[in-house]
């Protein structure tokens, strides 16, 4: 009697044992569809390429980015090049189509988005000429979060306030200073207070405390190069570069004429979402780009009339709340006071810690920052 009835090769047959090539090619399927969850809704390294959050964050700094603070965002522009942004490298052609767009959707986080924080979110101006790019393929910026929905936010002599209240300022946020001595500072002192200079503004930057202990130095003149109120300056929403609605508005009002620079700026509230604004020649500069762009309604200013979407308003319900960001270095950084207000579907995620700090202008032997590594961001 066969007793191994159970196993009757007519009906069963054993797997088919895989080529060495496709074991290869299921074993880079599954790690770039994990790298791309991973990246898309848990954490995201960046890296650091300009001296506008210095020195909070130095060019060189690689970091990691969580999602899950703020709420993923789901994807925006889902066919797109794994690991490329918005532009392939080498060939320089886009990575993305946006022939398919999906609406703007956000997975529950862990909070808000709150003053203080480190923030990477989407460039808003690349939705202009030439990029016109989409939202989750706009370039990313990182800038320091100063102004929630709703706040009213003013800048006087450099200083933040919130709701009439002075911010805190970040200990490593700088400015730059007019100094002057009997005899050229000691390289040695300029290295022990971190003072930089850059070569495309003649005066040296430095924080509150390089400030404090350089000022004490004898025959050393220190003075901090802040604009006078009044005194023009190219910002948001009069920045012949980023020209915010028509060159001029014939609308109720006092004349949109605002005389705002860097250092006094404001004040003015941040949109949230459900806050109905008046629309007038005040209000219309500030506000017409996120009506017309950022929240895709069609505008017209005709005569003394504004018409949202084919008909007449005297006001506008926002549907979207908005951030004020802004770098710790703050007469070094292309931020809120030049282009405006950051959409909540443009925030990519809340800056944890540093992984890798490299010094371009350092010697070989002197290129790692040690003291950076896993240094957590505040």
């Amino acid at each position: 009697m066969n007793w191994k009835f159970w196993n009757k090769k007519n009906t069963k047959t054993k797997a088919k044992k895989k080529s060495k090539t496709r074991e290869w090619a299921d074993a880079i399927v599954f790690a770039v569809i994990a790298a791309t969850i991973i990246r898309t809704f848990l954490i995201e390294a960046y890296t650091i390429p300009t001296p506008s959050m210095e020195r909070s964050l130095l060019v060189g700094d690689f970091l990691f980015v969580s999602k899950i603070n703020y709420g993923a965002r789901t994807p925006m522009t889902p066919i797109s090049f794994p690991f490329a942004h918005h532009t392939m490298p080498l060939i320089n052609t886009k990575a993305y189509w946006d022939g398919w767009e999906l609406g703007y959707h956000r997975l529950p986080g862990l909070s808000e988005v709150k003053k203080g924080d480190v923030v990477v979110f989407n460039y808003p101006m690349d939705a202009d000429s030439p990029y016109f790019r989409p939202v989750d393929k706009r370039e990313n910026y990182i800038k320091r979060c100063q102004g929630t929905p709703g706040d009213t936010l003013s800048v006087v002599k450099a200083q933040v306030y919130i709701n009439g209240k002075a911010a805190p300022n970040p200990p490593e946020s700088q400015l730059d200073y007019t100094v002057t001595s009997k005899t050229p500072l000691n390289p040695d002192v300029e290295d022990e207070l971190h003072i930089q200079r850059y070569e495309q503004n003649p005066y040296p930057f430095m924080t509150q405390d390089s400030y404090n202990a350089l000022k004490g130095y004898s025959g050393v003149t220190v003075t901090p190069n802040i604009r006078q109120p009044g005194e023009p300056d190219y910002v948001y929403p009069t920045n012949p570069q980023h020209p915010v609605g028509p060159p001029s508005l014939d609308l109720p009002g006092k004349p949109h004429d605002y005389h705002w620079n860097v250092d006094n700026y404001g004040p003015i509230i941040i949109p949230k979402k459900g806050w109905t604004v008046k629309l007038d020649s005040v209000t219309y500069p500030l506000y017409e780009r996120c009506i017309a762009v950022y929240e895709n309604n069609k505008v017209q200013v005709i005569g003394s009339d504004i018409l949202i979407n084919g008909k007449k308003a005297d006001s506008y319900t926002f549907k979207m709340n908005y951030y004020w960001m802004m770098g710790d270095n703050r007469h070094d950084s292309d931020d809120s006071r030049f282009w405006g207000f950051v959409p909540e579907d443009h925030i990519v995620g809340k800056a944890l810690f540093i992984w890798l700090s490299l010094d371009d202008q350092a010697s070989f032997l002197g290129k790692i920052r040690w003291s950076r590594f896993f240094k957590i961001i505040h």
